[in-house]
């Protein structure tokens, strides 16, 4: 065996090294419901932008799986969602309490009006 063929089959290991670690973090990332996306699956394996664009196995795989999380949602939408849920929730729970307190406060000032001007009156009286 040449030189050139040692090299080329050693090429060939590495480019089947590399579809294999491409795939399988694919398929990880989908099991562990994580997002596909190609910056992710960069980070993760550390492959070249253009490797998963132009190798036509791993181009399938993220096509089949982003088609597969068309309608998942990401998990941190999700628990986003539940705490400004309950930041709602207490939200209303104060504004009805400040309400209440606001309604309480009117009666007492009317209340006090009244008195005030019963005062008055005596004292306009007495004149």
């Amino acid at each position: 065996m040449s030189k050139y063929d040692k090299m080329l089959e050693l090429n060939k290991r590495k480019s089947e090294e590399k579809v294999e670690r491409a795939v399988l973090t694919i398929r990880t990332m989908v099991l562990e419901r994580e997002k596909v996306s190609v910056p992710a699956l960069m980070q993760k394996t550390g492959l070249s932008r253009g490797f998963f664009y132009k190798n036509p196995i791993v181009r399938g795989e993220i096509d089949a799986a982003m088609e597969q999380q068309a309608g998942m949602v990401d998990p941190r939408r999700n628990i986003i969602s539940q705490a400004m849920e309950a930041e709602m929730n207490l939200l209303r729970q104060q504004l009805q309490k400040l309400k209440s307190e606001n309604e309480n406060l009117i009666k007492e000032n009317q209340k006090l009006k009244k008195a005030l001007s019963k005062k008055e009156l005596n004292l306009i009286k007495q004149i």
